[in-house]
């Protein structure tokens, strides 16, 4: 849920950049330096030495504000997914499929499964705005297996214990991003039913080629963020701008940077104008069409969920 920008107080083994502008930042600085560096004494007294001093800065410093997979997260975004591409079978480890009884109440499963990319057949955009400000939200891409299986994929930031997201804190190193790969029946019901967002799913149009290729290029940035931890960025490295890249990967400049992509409450009307949606109908009845909230509600313990939110498009 959104929360209205307050720097916080940092968890354990996270410094404050955020929190440390102004003249304390400066001193900071300094006493980093200092603590990292060789005292500077007279060539004559260090023959082994380089005549100029050298700045070298100890790691255990240094760390804080490096990206990192190892810190004390949330226990829902503790574990991250991994694919194993082979040809036209993809195996996904580590499918997150929560039981929750409220937002904050759940059992937190996961679950291995191998997926067929020649029954890949369609992706859906999934955007759902913030309630307090709804021109900022939250997208999703969600991969169709022949209207049967279906994979969500929510790029967020990564929570560490008690952590909560300020959109400020997001432009100073703050948080890690991660790809969460989920069932719908977690991703998607925790919005609908536990949180109460409105959630739009809406039907891309492209081929089934190209949903494939993304895909793929979805699952390798899920790989190499297992590999290689990176900071979230609320304007550069968020939700709506990883869509993009991948986009973009495959067709560049299919999506401009317009200011919807930094509004992301707006990206779903950027995706109609951009003809990646269904424009057979206008933009309000293609929105009204795919808000699946009462589906949701109504079909909630349907082991065909993902099936039964999607009636209305048809």
């Amino acid at each position: 849920m959104f929360r209205f920008p307050s720097f916080r107080r940092q968890p354990a083994g996270r410094a404050s950049i955020a929190g440390a502008v102004g003249p304390g930042w400066c001193c900071a600085m300094v006493v980093v330096l200092a603590a990292g560096c060789n005292s500077f004494q007279p060539a004559e007294m260090r023959p082994q030495q380089p005549v100029l001093p050298c700045a070298q800065i100890n790691p255990d410093l240094v760390d804080p504000f490096r990206p990192s997979n190892d810190r004390p997260w949330e226990r829902d975004q503790a574990v991250l997914a991994r694919a194993e591409l082979d040809g036209d079978r993809v195996t996904v480890r580590n499918v997150r499929n929560c039981n929750y009884f409220a937002a904050d109440n759940y059992i937190v499963r996961h679950y291995d499964k191998t997926y067929d990319l020649r029954e890949l057949d369609s992706v859906d955009f999934i955007m759902v705005p913030f309630r307090e400000a709804p021109m900022l939200g939250h997208t999703m891409l969600s991969f169709g297996f022949g209207d049967r299986d279906y994979l969500c994929v929510s790029v967020e930031i990564r929570k560490e214990q008690g952590e909560q997201f300020g959109a400020l804190q997001g432009f100073f190193n703050q948080y890690e991003i991660m790809y969460v790969v989920g069932d719908e029946r977690d991703l998607v019901k925790l919005r609908t039913n536990y949180r109460e967002d409105e959630v739009y799913v809406y039907r891309a149009r492209t081929s089934p080629e190209r949903i494939r290729e993304l895909f793929v290029d979805v699952m390798h940035r899920v790989n190499k963020l297992a590999r290689e931890p990176e900071f979230y960025n609320t304007l550069t490295n968020n939700c709506t701008t990883n869509i993009r890249n991948h986009i973009n990967r495959l067709a560049p400049d299919r999506v401009p940077y317009d200011y919807r992509v930094m509004l992301p409450g707006y990206s779903d009307r950027l995706a109609y104008d951009l003809g990646l949606l269904d424009t057979e109908t206008s933009f309000a009845q293609t929105k009204q069409r795919s808000k699946v909230n009462y589906l949701a509600y109504l079909h909630r313990d349907s082991p065909d969920f993902s099936a039964r939110i999607r009636q209305a498009r048809r």
